[in-house]
């Protein structure tokens, strides 16, 4: 029985003891002087948690613990030879052991036989059942590849059996001793903090965790290269070399990278940011309701497009129209290249319309009504109303969204990719091409290459710094927006 079924079993349990506790609780007659403690939503609720919490963590628990403990029995279980050969390497023979035990399951008991004797080739009988092998194994893997299907078997089974078994044992107390002043409420409530605490520190922690991911490798980068050579290097070189083979460190000047980041993200804000903010004002202002409920849903339909597509957009008609254009203004030779910071840069702030339009319009539509109403009654026209009343009210949550918008392009990287290349350019020119961290963060990060070596390594250090900057951005957003939003409450 698969792990959904299961859980669809328990969730079948839970809503039913949460419907019989919940019937039985309407059903209670307060003596005099007596009222129930807690509705009977309450009662349901109590009989719901039980019923489904501990079986789900029970079966979470059983599901994150078995393979290991199934992969060291079988490992224990491998001839001894296998196990300490000079050659040997667990992960590699326990991958070889799963692989053939998925083509056991798919062979009869006639071709099992002849695998166990070892007169069939095993890469050939398996490629002919879907399974593929990296190669024909050792015979002593098939003992093991079935014990090893056993086993998982066997834990699939009892892990089924004990989740559902606890879940029922949850129902039944769960509907015991439903009375008038059982405090059903407050244990409800309780586990609901408790799972409220337990998600904000998932969160904190899986940001903990990305932060040591990075640094611990970043720390291994600078004992190879020193910071201040990445931090203020403006040459970017860092000389691949094929794995293992110890290859030249090469140069990893930050200087160009984080110039192209920063250069293509304010060519995108200046495009996005007056197109977003009027389209806000307008909708906030001067459209009707009905012209209000067909842009404004248009307009976030742009948020919802595969950044890949407006690369893709960017390649063929945005760059060659711009290439075009600046031949056709200096009669002959283009200033602007199809790949380059102004293409980048206007493709990714037409991707960024939506986010300023929408949060800058959340945030006007926000500023109390009266301030509007009393600044048109005292003669003001809608236009100077605007813009001497509801923009400084709501400036400090637009710069905030501004901010955040910002960040956002930052870290955009397909847009890059396809728009402005992979040439790590210092230059001004925003006709030429350069490109960001991001990009390069994934060039360092692909191909077979040794991952100990600082050409690999300048990634962490590259994304931790890219981490660093928008942090910084949205703690400034936040910090603008907390300080200057009372003044207008």
């Amino acid at each position: 029985m698969s792990a959904v079924s299961v859980i669809f079993i328990i969730l079948a349990v839970g809503i039913a003891a949460f419907a019989i506790a919940r019937q039985r609780a309407m059903a209670l007659r307060p003596e005099a002087g007596q009222k129930l403690h807690s509705r009977p939503g309450y009662h349901g609720s109590y009989a719901f948690v039980l019923a489904v919490l501990p079986a789900i963590l029970f079966l979470a628990v059983w599901k994150a613990s078995s393979p290991a403990y199934v992969e060291s029995a079988v490992w224990d279980n491998l001839p001894e030879q296998a196990r300490t050969a000079a050659d040997s390497n667990r992960s590699l023979l326990m991958g070889m052991v799963t692989g053939i035990g998925e083509g056991v399951r798919r062979l009869n008991e006639a071709e099992l036989e002849q695998a166990r004797a070892g007169s069939v080739d095993l890469r050939e009988l398996f490629a002919t059942k879907g399974v593929a092998l990296a190669s024909s194994g050792e015979p002593y893997m098939i003992p093991a590849a079935v014990t090893y299907n056993e086993m998982t078997d066997a834990s699939v089974r009892y892990s089924a059996i004990g989740a559902i078994v606890l879940s029922l044992a949850g129902a039944v107390l769960g509907l015991f001793g439903i009375s008038v002043r059982r405090r059903a409420r407050n244990t409800v409530e309780r586990i609901m903090l408790w799972g409220l605490m337990a998600a904000s520190t998932i969160a904190i922690l899986t940001t903990v965790g990305i932060v040591l991911s990075m640094l611990f490798q970043t720390i291994s980068f600078f004992q190879s290269v020193p910071a201040s050579e990445f931090f203020f290097g403006t040459v970017w070189d860092p000389r691949f070399a094929a794995a293992g083979s110890g290859g030249a460190t090469g140069q990893f000047g930050l200087i160009p990278l984080l110039a192209g980041t920063l250069y293509i993200a304010l060519v995108a804000m200046l495009f996005a940011v007056p197109i977003g903010l009027f389209a806000a004002i307008y909708m906030a202002e001067y459209a009707s309701r009905r012209v209000r409920s067909i842009v404004k849903p248009v307009l976030e339909i742009l948020a919802g497009i595969p950044t890949i597509v407006y690369g893709i957009f960017a390649l063929a008609t945005v760059g060659p129209f711009l290439r075009d254009l600046s031949a056709a203004l200096a009669g002959g030779q283009p200033f602007i290249l199809a790949q380059s910071v102004l293409t980048a840069g206007l493709v990714m702030g037409i991707m960024l319309i939506p986010f300023v339009s929408s949060l800058s319009d959340d945030i006007i539509t926000a500023v109390p009504r009266a301030l509007h109403d009393g600044s048109l009654g005292l003669g003001a026209t809608r236009s100077e109303t605007m813009r001497r009343v509801i923009l400084p009210a709501a400036l400090p949550g637009i710069v905030g969204a501004l901010l955040l918008t910002a960040s956002r392009a930052i870290g955009e990287t397909m847009i890059v990719v396809l728009a402005a290349g992979v040439a790590a350019n210092l230059t001004i020119n925003p006709g030429e091409a350069m490109t960001t961290i991001t990009v390069k963060i994934v060039n360092q990060l692909t191909g077979d290459l040794e991952f100990t070596s600082p050409q690999t390594l300048v990634a962490f250090a590259l994304g931790i710094t890219l981490f660093a900057i928008t942090l910084a951005m949205n703690v400034f957003a936040l910090y603008i927006v907390r300080k200057y939003r009372e003044q207008y409450e």
